[in-house]
């Protein structure tokens, strides 16, 4: 079996965020796949089983399954549109968040995610006490977003990771307007057993639609500020659903010899 190490949202090696995608015939055990997501310690291995209907994808972490995952469905499709089925437009796949289609746009790849409903909820101590910095602003979906008044306050933050367990949300994101771009934010993730993750697409679906709300705008041009960084295009739809776009580089083919 192979796997594909691809960086997403960005273009150069060892930046954005890394994903092991693992192409597959048949569906090992849900055991074997976790071992494997442990062993590859990266924030997501997404696994690949072309199916009489399709394409079905699931992403691991390293502690659990996931239900999206941004970085590692760019990941996936680009080892789909260059190293599987180069002549194709696109690849749409099954996923538990429904059918994700990801088609080339340029030098970009444009995935077609859905959003979430986001309600104000109150800032609270427990927030402040976990962010070392008290928020302005939260708001909650699938994950929390909490909003603070500096891309500086959020690039320098150091979060307490138990304290963070204990708030709201799968994912805990920290955003602020950006002096660049339209926004920059952070995502931690102990919940699922990552401490950050360098640059989250899912999360994107709820911090890009906080900005486009706040800021009037249906594109919002976002940088995720951790070491590695990236960029990620977001264009809210009239459907409900997001565009998400960025890029993808190779950085290794391996063949895994272990029984799964």
């Amino acid at each position: 079996m192979k796997q594909y190490i691809v960086d997403a949202f960005t273009d150069k090696p060892f930046s954005g965020n890394p994903a092991a995608v693992c192409v597959m015939d048949s569906w090992p055990s849900e055991e074997s796949m976790m071992k494997l997501a442990m062993e590859n310690n990266l924030s997501e291995t997404a696994f690949i089983v072309k199916e009489p209907e399709g394409y079905h994808l699931r992403w691991f972490t390293p502690g659990y399954e996931v239900e999206l995952c941004g970085h590692a469905t760019l990941a996936s499709a680009f080892v789909i549109l260059n190293c599987v089925e180069p002549e194709s437009p696109s690849v749409s796949f099954d996923t538990l968040s429904g059918r994700l289609t990801v088609k080339r746009a340029g030098d970009l790849y444009e995935m077609d995610f859905p959003t979430y409903d986001l309600k104000e909820i109150p800032v609270t101590d427990d927030m402040e006490k976990a962010f070392g910095v008290r928020p302005v602003k939260a708001v909650l979906g699938l994950d929390l977003v909490c909003v603070f008044e500096s891309e500086e306050q959020v690039r320098d933050m150091r979060p307490d990771q138990d304290l963070l367990m204990k708030i709201e949300g799968r994912l805990q994101n920290a955003t602020a307007r950006g002096k660049d771009v339209d926004c920059v934010s952070r995502s931690f993730c102990p919940k699922v057993a990552i401490a950050e993750d360098p640059v989250c697409g899912s999360a994107h679906c709820q911090i890009a639609d906080y900005w486009s709300q706040v800021l009037g705008k249906k594109t919002i041009e976002a940088y995720q500020a951790s070491k590695r960084g990236g960029y990620l295009r977001c264009e809210l739809r009239d459907n409900g659903r997001i565009a998400i776009s960025g890029k993808a580089v190779l950085v290794a083919v391996s063949e895994i010899m272990a029984e799964l």
